[in-house]
């Protein structure tokens, strides 16, 4: 197999680390996800991941709460995961390194942009945690962010769906997958593909976006090599 990117970030959700169970963590899910990563990495593919953490807090359900303060605890949120990841890499034989965009040096190294490009280069997998580091601030609009700054190729967002549609394919049977469509019409029709904020940093720093299902995670790895899957927002 051989890959048609040079350097990709993945946005994986919280979700998607929890399996059927839909909270905490599976570890069957984190061996197969650790496993197929490492073949991405042996493409000589440069990965870098941006993890959610909606499998253990959702900032957005905290009814009553400081708004700041129920995003801190999604970016701890968010740790864990990336720390779940980065082990099951690890036992998949990948080297990995986790980088936190809060300070906590006794389990993650802090987000610098040239040491996270340095370790890339060596081909190490790259893993940030904690989003932006901001409150207000999605994981999308993270996974846009460091994807700007370390410039990579493309973000792959694997999701729950196979693409992107007019609207939920879930509820409406009449709905219609885009194989392509730009930016501009994902903001403009409100596609949901990601937050405003991530869609416009992705589409003022031309970083095309794949999105795809995580039903079979060889999809990354069919992504990667270029295959007419998903959809590409570009």
């Amino acid at each position: 197999m051989s890959a048609i990117y040079r350097r990709i970030l993945l946005k994986i959700s919280g979700e998607a680390l929890a399996g059927p169970k839909g909270t905490g963590l599976d570890n069957e899910v984190l061996q197969v996800l650790g496993n197929t990563i490492k073949k991405l990495s042996e493409m000589d593919v440069q990965v870098a991941i941006v993890v959610g953490g909606g499998n253990f807090w959702r900032g957005r359900s905290s009814e009553g709460m400081d708004r700041v303060t129920a995003d801190h605890m999604g970016m701890l949120a968010t740790s864990i995961n990336a720390l779940a990841l980065s082990d099951a890499l690890e036992q998949a034989g990948a080297v990995t390194r986790v980088l936190s965009a809060i300070e906590m040096r006794q389990i993650a190294e802090t987000y610098i942009r040239k040491r996270a490009i340095r370790h890339l280069e060596k081909g190490r997998v790259v893993i940030f945690a904690c989003g932006t580091g901001n409150p207000f601030f999605s994981t999308d609009t993270a996974a846009a962010l460091r994807a700007s700054e370390i410039e990579a190729d493309i973000i792959f967002k694997a999701t729950m769906v196979d693409g992107v549609y007019n609207k939920d394919p879930n509820k409406f049977s009449d709905a219609v997958k885009y194989n392509k469509i730009s930016h501009d019409e994902v903001l403009q029709m409100s596609l949901g593909v990601m937050d405003a904020t991530a869609a416009a940093l992705c589409r003022d720093n031309k970083i095309a976006v794949a999105v795809f299902s995580m039903s079979d995670p060889d999809n990354i790895l069919r992504m990667a090599e270029g295959q007419d899957l998903g959809t590409i927002v570009n």
